[in-house]
């Protein structure tokens, strides 16, 4: 019974530690009880020992992951059930495999393990097939963001590893019985310095940016400044976006977009999926959308539009296709579909990106090796299984006055090292284009808000964040949320941003610590190879 306390103990600590709502440091010591509860059963060593602390740590990761996600059943409640039981599942396997682990090393290696291992399970879940990053620890701490502004040299992961520190510092102080007054002594002053030190460094750099009304740039970066206005259309994506009229749907963002209008406003910009036409890519004269965004471009020389839409791309006969690509029933024509985002000027050349870090489940099918023959079943009750086409390079949009801005689709916008290549492909300013309301008014939209944040603070880079409903706003490089909209109304609003062009530390080098990790588990897991074969494990 002690045990399930435990277990249940740490899964409200980090459920009422999370955004939007929750109190942070509670995050500091979460995994203690959890790791209390591991101490116990590696020190007993009862039967099953292992599988126990599986079960338990499953229960714990399952009560935090429904608690803090469960808003992604108003969208899906089976993609909902299946996100909590998979994310579930594989952080029990991380600490399963960490406390295996420690039994398996020398004394003073175990220390390394447990942050190590959560941090190469953190990396992994930014990288493989069924990437979620969103409960990364790290993500934790973006309603408090000020006091992690060094999140430009450590990216999201290095909160991650100061939550990790913290929690088994607290753990060992708790916990540990040999030489207990000096020991404790010393763990006491090693937290508090782990705990005050990042909180002033960051308290630092955010009150040495500078910062105006509208968006903080480096101290000595060069400043280029836009005009932009961004559309929030609040469109139904249930009831109207995708079967309703999708001319009547341009011409209320048009509209809308027209009342902050005037000759000093550089872009314009709607959000993901904006244009719901069906748009075949072999051909953009032909769409009708266009050739209204065209006419209005005319009336407004000096603008330059970016919008989300849903496309296709036909192949020819014989052209190799992707692997992504789908076959038209009774032909032997393919054709790829793509969540879009153009870029459109009076030039009449249209810059097209397609979103590539996509909803597993949603928009990409896991594992295409292993799942694709269940892909015809799955078109069969429904087509919501199977994959986008994606593209390889992060394209960062380029206007005629020489202004580079990331198109970040929705989803993509979690991933801090994805971001990063916008960057380094020359991108001064990034633009979050999404869909919230598939979530209606839970903390869903709320969180997703507070995470681009994240990639201001990373990047060091002005962010308009245009949503079809939710949050839209401003964001500059210290994190600071500008104009906010509210949610569930039409709304239009206009700034001036300037374009970044320094590189941060994090921006150049991405998601070191996580590799770093990675390589350190490797190394432990040898150790652990050899002592087994040497018969020089560790007892008790």
């Amino acid at each position: 019974m002690r045990a399930l306390c435990y277990g249940l103990l740490s899964a409200l600590l980090l459920s009422i530690g999370w955004p939007p709502y929750g109190f942070s440091p509670f995050l500091f010591v979460a995994f203690v009880p959890l790791l209390l509860l591991e101490k116990e059963l590696l020190n007993a060593k009862p039967r099953f020992w292992l599988l126990k602390i599986f079960c338990y740590s499953l229960l714990t990761f399952i009560f935090w992951n429904a608690s803090v996600s469960w808003w992604v059943y108003n969208a899906s409640p089976g993609g909902a059930v299946a996100a909590v039981l998979e994310n579930a599942l594989v952080m029990a396997l991380a600490f399963t495999f960490s406390s295996g682990l420690k039994k398996r090393v020398t004394v003073s290696l175990r220390y390394f393990v447990f942050p190590v291992v959560w941090l190469s399970y953190e990396y992994l879940n930014h990288n493989w097939d069924l990437a979620y990053p969103w409960l990364s620890l790290g993500n934790g701490l973006a309603a408090n963001y000020r006091l992690i502004q060094w999140y430009e040299y450590t990216g999201v992961l290095g909160g991650s590893l100061w939550i990790i520190l913290c929690n088994q510092l607290v753990f060992y102080w708790i916990s540990e019985k040999k030489h207990i007054l000096r020991f404790k002594r010393r763990t006491l002053v090693v937290l508090l310095c782990l705990a005050v030190v990042p909180l002033i460094v960051s308290l630092g750099i955010y009150s040495g940016l500078a910062a105006d009304s509208q968006n903080s740039v480096a101290k000595g970066a060069s400043k280029k400044s836009i005009n932009i206005v961004a559309v929030q259309p609040n469109i139904d994506p249930y009831n109207e976006k995708f079967s309703g009229d999708y001319q009547r749907q341009l011409e209320k963002m048009l509209s809308l977009a027209s009342t902050k209008l005037d000759s000093s406003v550089n872009f314009l910009v709607f959000p993901e999926t904006a244009l719901t036409e069906e748009i075949w890519e072999n051909d953009l004269t032909k769409v009708e959308s266009i050739r209204m965004l065209e006419d209005f471009l005319k009336l407004h020389k000096q603008l330059t539009i970016v919008t989300g839409a849903s496309t296709a791309r036909l192949y020819k006969a014989g052209e190799p296709h992707s692997s992504t690509a789908q076959q038209f029933r009774d032909d032997s024509l393919w054709y790829d579909n793509y969540n879009t985002a153009f870029q459109l000027d009076t030039s009449g050349k249209i810059q097209v990106y397609h979103k590539s870090k996509l909803v597993p489940g949603v928009e990409k099918m896991p594992f295409p090796r292993l799942l694709k023959p269940l892909e015809k079943l799955a078109i069969n009750l429904g087509g919501t299984f199977g994959s986008l086409g994606t593209q390889s390079e992060r394209t960062a949009f380029v206007s005629a006055g020489g202004i580079r801005i990331a198109p970040i689709i929705c989803y993509e916008s979690v991933f801090g090292e994805y971001v990063t290549k916008y960057v380094l492909n020359g991108a001064g300013i990034l633009c979050i284009m999404t869909n919230d309301g598939w979530w209606g008014d839970t903390p869903g939209y709320k969180q997703h808000l507070l995470y681009g944040r994240l990639r201001a603070i990373e990047n060091r880079r002005a962010i308009v964040r245009v949503a079809n409903t939710g949050i839209s706003c401003f964001i500059n490089s210290r994190g600071d949320l500008q104009q906010r909209t509210p949610w569930w109304q039409p709304a239009v609003i206009s700034a001036s941003l300037e374009s970044g062009d320094q590189l941060t530390f994090y921006t150049r080098y991405g998601d070191y610590i996580g590799r770093a990790a990675s390589f350190i588990v490797l190394i432990l897991v040898l150790v652990a190879i050899v002592r087994r074969f040497t018969g020089s494990g560790v007892k008790g």
